[in-house]
């Protein structure tokens, strides 16, 4: 991949303390950008920039840490209220954070199943209450990691969380697949990516082995260049465009997750 300059760049990287985001995080800082670190703690968050600096030698100046547990939607609405205070312009979010559903069916306090919140839901709220930030200037976007099981996904739009029927790896695939439709949101310029299979915590619901996280961050960071062109909701496995499931095309399943995703958002949005 080429090296492209950023430093007038700011970007907002959740789930930025380990695996891919943080890789995300330290190739974007080592292109100049402002990197604004996302930690599930402020103790997390702390740890990855302090990381960043020790580690990876980036400038102390360049880095921003914020913390929100994405199970707790009241959190993900004050770190974005935070963020649009001090960071009024904000050219990229990399919508990253992202949990394996547990072996059994588990609701968060906010009474949604845990894998949609983390993966989808604290990310739709979390985009839609920095769309004033977010910048419309060309280059500005929004990149949701995503994943290629969101291919074998259904959304149970009559039971959501998966309390009649709960699979691990279906609400995982879940999640991923309303990630990815949400791209094709048109209050904001986005596009999905799945990044390969990575050495993550995740990997285990792909296979047994996988690339360095490294790898998969690249295929990120590229898409957050303003000289990658994109095109609104598309999708890319690495770094090739390719259709996305044929659902997730669909503007009536758009309208049907926006309208669900505001149910449970609630109050917060």
């Amino acid at each position: 991949m080429s090296v492209f300059d950023l430093s007038s760049r700011t970007v907002l990287v959740t789930g930025a303390t380990s695996g891919i985001g943080y890789e995300t995080a330290r190739q974007l800082a080592e292109r100049g950008a402002t990197v604004l670190v996302h930690g599930r703690t402020a103790e997390d968050a702390q740890a990855a920039t302090d990381k960043l600096v020790a580690v990876a030698g980036i400038d102390a100046a360049q880095l921003c840490a914020f913390s929100a547990d994405f199970t707790r939607l009241e959190e993900v609405e004050t770190m974005a209220r935070r963020v649009v205070v001090e960071h009024p312009h904000l050219d990229v979010l990399v919508n990253n954070a992202a949990t394996a559903a547990p072996e059994r069916h588990t609701l968060t306090a906010d009474g949604n199943e845990i894998a949609l919140q983390v993966n989808f839901l604290a990310h739709y709220l979390l985009t839609c209450l920095l769309e004033p930030a977010l910048t419309t200037d060309p280059g500005g976007r929004v990149v949701n990691v995503s994943s290629s099981l969101h291919r074998t996904a259904s959304i149970q739009w009559s039971d959501p969380h998966r309390a009649r029927r709960y699979s691990r790896l279906a609400a995982y695939a879940q999640s991923q697949l309303a990630l990815t439709v949400f791209a094709a949101d048109p209050r904001v310029t986005a596009v999905s990516v799945h990044p390969g299979v990575c050495e993550t915590d995740l990997l285990p619901l792909y296979a047994n082995s996988g690339e360095p996280a490294t790898e998969g961050a690249a295929h990120v960071v590229r898409l957050c260049d303003p000289a990658t062109e994109i095109v609104n909701g598309t999708y890319y496995d690495r770094d090739q465009r390719v259709e996305p499931a044929p659902v997730a095309t669909e503007d009536r399943t758009l309208k049907r997750l926006t309208k669900l995703a505001d149910q449970l958002v609630g109050q917060h949005a």
